[in-house]
């Protein structure tokens, strides 16, 4: 029997007597009483994968969808629906609620934790109201739209002492490809690291969609959140099911870029190699012209280009590693193939980022990409972009999260927010 005081939530007081107002017990999953309560906030692409998941795991339950488009909303739910049906004998399951308005979801006081599957503009706001409830958070990447409302975050997470995890799961999946990597480099392989090269995408523009008529079955307010305002349109939200990933993710006021998008993933092997999951770049030097070549500098000394061959090249001192989610090649055989020694360091084993999650909700440690963590890699992202903007050479403080003499710079690490979303 798990440790019913390690949960966030007070559902367990009542156990099982507070879930069966909430739908059958199911014959696959642990005993009610056991389960974690958990609700989707958003349901899009990524969340039908992210869903599928947590739907397979025993000692799980999906109570509860939110999503701002009508389509989206139904499906969410049917899928829960359908899902916890074929495990019950009447062959039928109703307990999944929907809601339009994250914030009305967030009023229930059955839930454990929330899986945030919002537009990166939007994955803050639902994040800190859910810390502030003390509900344990998955979220996905980009963790932010900007380096000030990061801060904010990690700081409500450590007050409320939630159990946070990045969606970065190159951590914890691609048959474990970027953790061997890693190792090998924390393992000297490739000597020291010397020039780090990541090859993501360009950064954002200024969004110049015309106008579009607003669906009726879109909460286009919600959407929007704290972006300014601007009429709807279907690149940004598209109408119901859709197989893409939406490309708000190519405009500034919803996210960061190609850059942003997989740099979230890259960028955050980059830092982990490094061990710089709690720092950053000294430096941001920008090339005069072109959407690649932006260099950072680390105050080791090692340098980290914006642009490469592959998802992520480390070259050393002694050799060159090149990884991504369908390679990890060597210059050296040997820097691959011979085993970790008895006293090398060891990344955490996780094989399953969700799971992991959901095991540290149970254990109360730490899980594998923290809000800490999420924040220092969406920064050097946001770094880089503001980097592009201005077009200067610009020295970086991860102490302080500030850049040195350069106002119009750090005026980039934040914004207003729309009338009546700011952060308090």
């Amino acid at each position: 029997m798990m440790d019913l005081n390690s949960f966030s939530r007070r559902r367990f007081i009542t156990g099982a007597t507070a879930f069966a107002a909430f739908g059958p017990s199911l014959s696959h999953a642990a005993p009610a009483g056991d389960r974690i309560n958990i609700a989707f906030i958003g349901y899009g692409k990524r969340a039908y994968r992210v869903m599928a998941e947590a739907l397979r795991q025993k000692d799980v339950q999906v109570v509860a969808v939110c999503e701002i488009e009508g389509t989206r909303l139904a499906k969410a739910k049917e899928v829960v629906e359908k899902s916890y049906a074929a495990d019950v004998k009447s062959g039928s399951y109703k307990g999944c609620k929907t809601y339009t308005d994250y914030r009305e979801l967030l009023q229930r006081d059955d839930l454990d934790a929330v899986v945030i599957m919002t537009p990166d503009h939007m994955h803050v706001h639902p994040a800190i109201d859910a810390a502030r409830k003390k509900l344990d958070i998955y979220c996905e990447k980009p963790l932010t739209h900007n380096i000030a409302e990061g801060r904010l975050l990690v700081d409500e997470v450590n007050k409320n002492k939630i159990i946070f995890q990045t969606g970065s799961q190159q951590r914890s999946e691609f048959g474990s490809k970027f953790r061997t990597a890693v190792e090998r480099i924390w393992a000297g392989r490739i000597g020291d690291i010397k020039t780090i090269r990541i090859g993501v995408g360009a950064s954002p523009k200024p969004c110049d969609l015309p106008a579009q008529e607003k669906p009726d079955n879109v909460n286009w307010d919600l959407w929007l959140g704290p972006a300014p305002q601007r009429a709807y349109h279907e690149i940004l939200c598209p109408k119901g099911l859709h197989k893409h990933y939406p490309a708000f993710r190519h405009y500034e006021e919803y996210a960061g870029g190609g850059l942003a998008d997989m740099g979230a993933h890259h960028f955050d092997i980059a830092q982990w190699a490094m061990e710089m999951d709690h720092s950053g770049p000294v430096s941001v030097e920008p090339p005069a012209t072109g959407k690649t070549g932006l260099k950072f500098t680390y105050a080791s000394g090692i340098e980290m280009f914006h642009g490469g061959p592959d998802d992520c090249t480390f070259e050393g001192t002694e050799g060159t590693i090149r990884v991504g989610r369908g390679m990890l090649k060597s210059d050296k055989k040997e820097i691959l193939t011979t085993p970790l020694g008895e006293n090398d360091r060891r990344a955490h084993p996780s094989n399953n980022h969700l799971r992991n999650w959901l095991d540290c909700v149970r254990s109360r440690k730490q899980p594998i990409c923290t809000a800490e963590i999420g924040h220092r890699t969406a920064s050097v992202c946001h770094l880089a972009n503001i980097g592009y903007k201005l077009r200067k050479k610009l020295t970086w403080d991860p102490t302080k999260e500030k850049f040195l003499n350069a106002s119009d710079a750090n005026a980039l690490t934040t914004r207003k927010a729309r009338d009546g979303w700011d952060y308090s």
